[in-house]
């Protein structure tokens, strides 16, 4: 099984109450439906954000290139400072990372990210890099799952999966759609860095997580769901009330099949990292999996503090799960644009 040696949340410094970002937002948006927006933040359960830029600072954001230009010099710096945190936890140096997952939703850079951190941080010049763009929320459970399949076939690498996610700065003035006062009330930014190690190494705590086996699930008839338009302004948001809708109708089948092909059932799972994509998303996961709510605290606790930092915030929970009971199984998973599903059967030994 994949070992998760470690894991790095980490965060902008600039962190406001939800009420403060509201009262920005509302004047930077000016719509005659601004009570409307108000409601909006005032039931997003979140009480604190962080922002890549001081909050001032958004009143004077230029056109999509210069926005995409902060986006690759904050990124690169908040992956930098997660990939060293994780990395010092795992007591590895860059040279031993043989393989590297980069994903992000919310800025384009080419060379990307992962590219920039090389050089800056000292990888070898053989590691293997994959860039993702496009998955969205789920790109955190997504990438944890394609690197336990690189383990699979490298049991003695080192991989390190990195997520970036600058939702603030995908911030559109002139969109007055209910979409978008959704997401400037829900989104936050963030970063982690996960390593992971596969069988044949046995690095970090022994106590850690280990990765038993993923399942994806691509939903029929939902591609207009979630995701982006990308128009000259930058990236305009596509999220719909259909979310719940689609986990409602497909999302148990999903789990009840991935557990039951490994002799488990809903009630065998001790852990649950859900992905923390609003109120109605995990209101919706709970009940598709007839849970109460308390059986979703990290997810929830996560969503007050930080909001939904898209692929990142999965693996910030994963964070906060820390070590569990031995022989505990979890499951992490998440949703994005497709929609598509990914679930991630964790255990600790």
């Amino acid at each position: 099984m994949t070992r998760i040696a470690a894991v790095s949340p980490v965060l902008p410094e600039y962190a406001y109450p939800q009420e403060q970002i509201t009262r920005e937002l509302t004047a930077l948006i000016p719509s005659p439906r601004r009570s409307t927006m108000e409601r909006m933040h005032a039931a997003s359960g979140i009480g604190t954000r962080h922002t890549a830029l001081p909050l001032e600072s958004y009143r004077d954001l230029g056109s999509f290139s210069e926005t995409n230009d902060l986006y690759i010099e904050v990124a690169t710096d908040l992956a930098e400072r997660a990939v060293r945190d994780a990395l010092a936890q795992a007591a590895l140096a860059p040279t031993d990372v043989d393989f590297i997952l980069f994903t992000t939703v919310t800025g384009l850079a080419a060379p990307s990210i992962d590219a920039l951190l090389v050089p800056r941080l000292g990888f070898r010049p053989d590691v293997k890099r994959l860039p993702s763009f496009g998955l969205g929320c789920v790109a955190g459970a997504s990438g944890l799952a394609r690197v336990h399949d690189y383990l699979i076939g490298h049991p003695a690498d080192v991989a390190l999966l990195i997520s970036v996610e600058l939702c603030s700065l995908t911030l559109q003035r002139s969109d007055e759609s209910m979409a978008n006062f959704v997401a400037t009330g829900l989104f936050g930014d963030g970063a982690a860095a996960v390593v992971l190690t596969g069988d044949e190494l046995a690095i970090g705590s022994p106590a850690a997580a280990r990765i038993v086996a993923t399942r994806s699930d691509f939903y029929p008839d939902s591609l207009d769901v979630i995701g982006w338009n990308i128009r000259n302004s930058g990236f305009e948001i596509v999220l719909t009330a259909g979310v719940a809708d689609v986990i409602a109708t497909h999302f148990r089948a999903g789990v009840d099949t991935f557990l039951s092909e490994h002799k488990l059932t809903v009630s065998d799972i001790g852990c649950w990292i859900a992905h923390p994509g609003g109120p109605r998303v995990l209101e919706a996961f709970a009940s598709a999996l007839e849970l109460p709510r308390d059986r979703l605290a990290l997810s929830w606790d996560s969503l007050e503090r930080v909001g939904n930092l898209s692929s990142s915030s999965v693996l910030h929970v994963l964070a906060d799960a820390g070590a569990q009971p031995a022989g505990t199984k979890g499951l992490l998973f998440a949703l994005g644009p497709g929609v598509g599903a990914e679930l991630v059967l964790l255990e600790w030994p």
